[in-house]
């Protein structure tokens, strides 16, 4: 399954419903929860560790000012295409926002 999360906050329900193997696109403000540092780190690597894929679109990283260097380890920075390629690959789709 693929969520795309644009919450600046994430809540524990989407830590609660990622399964494991799922794709995680950090859309909006919720990129800021992949800032080394941020308070929501402790969500995203408890996704990590379940077997999730943790992604952060460029443009929004680069609009917001945030290095790919500044991202927790283990988030992957995609382009557009690349968030294409997971939407084709997932069938199902859940948004938070």
């Amino acid at each position: 399954m693929l969520h795309l999360v644009a919450e600046s906050t994430l809540t524990s329900a989407l830590v609660a419903r990622t399964a494991k193997a799922d794709d995680v696109v950090l859309q909006a403000g919720a990129v800021w929860a992949a800032f080394s540092g941020h308070k929501d780190n402790a969500k995203l690597s408890g996704l990590l560790d379940k077997g999730c894929h943790i992604y952060a679109l460029s443009d929004v990283l680069a609009m917001n000012g945030i290095l790919d260097q500044q991202l927790l380890t283990g988030v992957i920075p995609i382009d557009y295409a690349q968030f294409v390629e997971l939407t084709v690959k997932n069938p199902v789709i859940h948004t938070w926002c």
